[in-house]
């Protein structure tokens, strides 16, 4: 079993507008609705490549209930794994995320709302929850931001759990947790290039990449956009690209990345195979129709193309 935690789950919305016009009106062409939160996209990628997986993190009030139902009724194919839903319930309302794309452009203009409080009591409920699950997961992914009322450190604090418990942790988050948990030892993060500056204050990918690994990770992957991915081991350092540039919704592209990644460390697959599973996987979920899926016959035929090359050895 794989564990996802999503501290500050949300119900995405997506809207589809013909072209999006700064202070003007819009009809809507599409919408669509579905659960939401970095850790459970990486949960849908998972059961979809065959993981069964468990969803823990916190949701509640209206909208919590409404993500709930609908992770419940996910459409499965034959070849889906188990998807488990070990949610916290909590008081305060499950934010929405709401994603304007603009059918002329292909840009997305994305509106996070917060997050519900989260007080001492429901944070000691899911410490016992995650403590619960932790001995039955062959690995656990910490994902997304982190909502009101959570203390900075908090994926340091379940990032040690998990090594007391023996359990892989990858961690996906920004800012202060990025810097606090880089500390704690995570067996892999996933910083996209604008976290990697923000936390080492390098631009440049590979120097940015290995400063953040000098910092405390095991393995650091970076994300580099359309330019694929970045790795730096102890294994070796390698870059993975697709084999040519799309154009598509990049929601939930870098959660299909971790689910790669993730998957490949269950799998014990070696550095390579992970990296181009991991860059097909986000391709495939910029090609896909809604946002934050992915196509499995592009997924099919970009696999084997993903170009992965070693790179000189880190200084």
């Amino acid at each position: 079993m794989i564990l996802t935690v999503t501290l500050n789950t949300a119900l995405d919305l997506t809207y589809t507008v013909p072209a999006l016009v700064p202070h003007t009106s819009h009809r809507i062409s599409e919408m669509s609705e579905r659960p939401g939160g970095k850790g459970v996209n990486v949960a849908r990628v998972l059961s979809a490549l065959g993981h069964d997986t468990v969803v823990t993190g916190f949701a509640g009030g209206a909208t919590g209930a409404a993500l709930r139902d609908l992770l419940g009724a996910l459409p499965r194919r034959p070849s889906d794994a188990p998807l488990t839903d070990a949610l916290v319930t909590v008081a305060g309302n499950t934010r929405r995320t709401t994603a304007v794309v603009d059918r002329t452009t292909g840009d997305t203009t994305q509106l996070n709302e917060p997050g519900p409080h989260i007080n001492t009591d429901e944070w000691a409920a899911f410490l016992r929850t995650y403590a619960d699950l932790l001995p039955g997961a062959d690995a656990v992914a910490l994902c997304g931001s982190l909502p009101p009322g959570i203390h900075v450190g908090a994926y340091a604090e379940l990032i040690r759990l998990a090594r007391t418990a023996g359990v892989p942790a990858l961690l996906d988050t920004s800012g202060e947790p990025l810097r606090r948990g880089i500390a704690a030892r995570p067996d892999l993060v996933k910083p996209n290039a604008d976290e990697l500056a923000q936390l080492t204050g390098a631009r440049e990918p590979l120097r940015a990449t290995r400063d953040a690994r000098r910092r405390g990770a095991h393995n650091v992957v970076a994300s580099l956009g359309a330019d694929g991915l970045l790795a730096v081991t102890p294994d070796g350092t390698w870059r993975a690209a697709p084999p040519s540039a799309v154009r598509g919704n990049p929601t939930g592209a870098g959660d299909s990345a971790v689910a790669g990644l993730l998957s490949g460390l269950a799998e014990e697959l070696d550095w390579p195979d992970r990296l181009a599973r991991a860059v097909a996987l986000s391709t495939a979920t910029v090609l896909a129709p809604a946002a934050g899926e992915f196509d499995r016959s592009a997924y099919a035929d970009l696999l084997p193309r993903v170009t992965v090359a070693r790179q000189a050895s880190a200084a």
